[in-house]
């Protein structure tokens, strides 16, 4: 948003503000739409009208144009002569296996089960329990260990939506002393493809479900760090591999219940040196008022799976009653920062 934009939107009377708030829904329902009927690639060979898209996608032309109007709108397409549409730059990010992931990210986010899960947000807030295993019946990493291509969408999108992280967490923590780093949790190895390039004298474990490893040694492999990657098998709520000198949590902590995160935090620092270390990479919430887009990731939490976001002063009580100490919390140039923390 440019300055004059952002001016105009802090003068807004306050009901059409909340309004907006509101109808952005129908902006996403607009977009996941666009995703799941392929809009980007049926447009990839060139600008098309919505009569010669509809008939070969199987699609009502006038609804498909309106739809398309739309998008033109919101800048996914453009519109040119003869009711003819091409894509955008923003339009060619939406395509299928485009850099980012956002059409895995946008099929997760607003596929039938998170919307599901979302539609019950006040059971949660009356509650506390989760609105997904309300309208699934099933905790979502059940859901997905028993509907593998969800969980492989699911994978994308943590990419997706977490993709900056892993660079700006490899440049903003030092990791060169670190001569083993496990990643508990690390499902496909994206952090470790970022971590261990820069720093040759690393070697990396990579630990989590079987089902959710089953794409990591092509992963590690197409990133040119699988003779440097160990990949084990587990699960982190019985123990975790032992001996490493660095343990890497990213966003693991934030998907369970207080009781849960403690069950891990306590395995991982059975299985740790004395004087190893712990890094949980999360969005470490400000106090206040101040903006910060974990604050929203808070409330899939406490819908979703179950979990929360933490300012530092509730990752140190949690830190402290897991056996470990708070060392310091390192910002990086994401959202995210890395929680620092060693055996007490």
């Amino acid at each position: 948003m440019n300055a004059e934009n952002a001016s105009s939107a802090v003068n807004f009377p306050l009901h059409v503000r909340l309004i907006e708030m509101a109808t952005a829904a129908v902006v996403s329902r607009v977009v996941w739409v666009a995703a799941k009927l392929g809009v980007a690639d049926l447009l990839a060979g060139g600008a098309r009208s919505a009569d010669e898209l509809a008939g070969p996608a199987g699609l009502h032309a006038p609804s498909l144009h309106r739809l398309l109007r739309t998008l033109g709108m919101l800048g996914i397409v453009h519109e040119e002569d003869g009711h003819r549409f091409a894509l955008t730059p923003l339009g060619e990010a939406l395509r299928e296996g485009a850099p980012g992931f956002a059409r895995s990210t946008i099929l997760t986010f607003g596929g039938p089960a998170m919307s599901a899960a979302l539609g019950e947000f006040e059971h949660s807030v009356r509650t506390g329990q989760t609105g997904f295993e309300k309208a699934l019946g099933v905790p979502i990493f059940d859901y997905f260990a028993q509907h593998q291509d969800e969980a492989r969408l699911f994978s994308e999108t943590m990419i997706g939506f977490h993709g900056a992280e892993p660079p700006a967490v490899a440049a903003a923590y030092d990791f060169g002393p670190v001569g083993t780093l496990v990643d508990v949790g690390g499902a496909s190895g994206n952090m470790l493809a970022a971590v261990l390039p820069r720093h040759p004298g690393v070697r990396g474990v990579l630990f989590d479900l079987p089902h959710v490893l089953s794409q990591s040694r092509h992963f590690l492999s197409s990133n040119g760090i699988d003779g440097r990657v160990s990949v084990v098998s587990g699960d982190f709520f019985s123990s975790v591999p032992a001996g490493g000198d660095c343990y890497l949590l990213s966003h693991i902590i934030h998907d369970w219940s207080e009781e849960q995160c403690l069950t891990i935090l306590r395995n991982v620092r059975a299985a740790m040196k004395p004087e190893g270390r712990l890094l949980i990479v999360e969005m470490v919430l400000p106090t206040g008022d101040a903006p910060h887009p974990g604050k929203l990731l808070d409330m899939v939490m406490l819908v979703v799976p179950g979990g929360r976001e933490r300012t530092e002063a509730e990752y140190r009580d949690l830190l402290a009653n897991a056996g470990f100490r708070l060392e310091r919390v390192v910002p990086t140039a994401s959202a995210v920062s890395v929680v620092e923390a060693r055996p007490a």
